[in-house]
C-alpha cells in the first residue's frame, strides 16, 4: 500500500475551507509571530467546528507532523480556552472566520485579562516572586549557591507573570518574550534593560542585582495597589531590599 501523502498546511487549509462544518481556522505559534518561524517550525492550527458538527475533520484532532499540528474543537470549547493557551491566542492569526467576526473577537479578548482577574493574579504572582527572591538571597548568603540560582530563576518566572498581569496581559512563553517586549513593551519598563537584568539574574543569582530589581518592582506593586501583599512579608522585606545582609 502506498503511503499517504504528507498533509501540508496549504492543502489542509484548502480542504477545511470547503467544509461547511468549519466556522473558523486560527493559526498560532511561530508562524503567527513575524520573523520567528524557522525551517523546523510546524503550523499550529485550531480548527473550530460549529457545535454538533459531524465531519471527517474530527478524526484529525491531535494530528502532529513536522508540517502541521491540529487541534479540532467546537466553537463553544474554543470560547472557554484559558490558562496556558491565553498567550497562544493573544498573538494568533485568524485565517478563517465564518461567524461574522466572532472568532476574531474571541481571539482578541483572550489577549486581555479582565481588571479583577488581572489584579487577583498579580497579587498571587507578586507573592510567589517575593518568596523565591527571599529564598534566593538567603541561600546565597548562607553559601547554598545552586539553590540560590534555582530560586532566582523561579523568581524571574513569577516576576514576569506579575509584570504582564499588571498590564492586563498573559505572559508570553519564554520563546516569545523578547519578540513580545520588542513590539509591545511593558509601560514603565525599558525593554533592553529589563531583559538584560533578568538574563543576568537567571545566570548568576547576583543578589545585589536582585535587590535593585526588587526596588523597582516594589514601587510598581505599591502604585498598583499591591502594598498589602508585600507588607505581609513584614521584616523579611528587609532582606529583599538593598543594604541588608544579616537577616536570620
Amino acid at each position: 500500500m502506498a503511503p499517504k501523502p504528507l498533509l501540508t498546511y496549504e492543502a489542509f487549509l484548502a480542504t477545511a475551507a470547503t467544509d461547511p462544518d468549519v466556522v473558523g481556522l486560527v493559526l498560532k505559534g511561530s508562524h503567527a509571530h513575524d520573523g520567528m518561524a524557522t525551517e523546523h517550525s510546524d503550523h499550529d492550527v485550531y480548527v473550530i467546528l460549529k457545535d454538533g458538527a459531524d465531519t471527517d475533520l474530527i478524526s484529525l484532532n491531535g494530528h502532529r507532523s513536522a508540517e502541521l499540528d491540529l487541534v479540532v474543537t467546537t466553537l463553544d470549547a474554543f470560547r472557554q480556552l484559558d490558562g496556558y493557551e491565553r498567550y497562544a491566542l493573544a498573538r494568533a492569526r485568524v485565517v478563517l472566520d465564518r461567524m461574522d467576526g466572532e472568532i476574531t473577537e474571541i481571539v482578541s479578548a483572550k489577549g486581555q485579562l479582565g481588571s479583577d482577574e488581572a489584579f487577583r493574579e498579580a497579587a498571587d504572582w507578586l507573592d510567589a516572586y517575593a518568596n523565591s527572591l527571599y529564598r534566593s538571597v538567603k541561600n546565597a548568603r548562607d553559601g547554598h549557591l545552586l539553590a540560590a540560582r534555582l530560586d532566582a530563576a523561579d523568581s524571574i518566572r513569577f516576576l514576569l507573570e506579575f509584570l504582564f498581569a499588571l498590564n492586563n496581559r498573559p505572559r508570553p512563553y519564554n520563546k516569545y518574550l523578547e519578540w513580545e517586549l520588542e513590539r509591545f513593551p511593558l509601560p514603565e519598563w525599558e525593554t533592553t534593560a529589563l531583559l538584560n537584568t533578568i538574563g543576568r539574574i537567571t545566570e548568576t543569582a547576583d543578589t545585589n542585582l536582585q535587590r535593585q530589581l526588587f526596588t523597582q518592582v516594589e514601587t510598581a506593586a505599591r502604585e498598583a495597589g499591591h502594598g498589602p501583599t508585600l507588607d505581609a512579608w513584614t521584616e523579611d522585606l528587609l532582606l529583599m531590599r538593598p543594604g541588608f545582609d544579616n537577616q536570620p
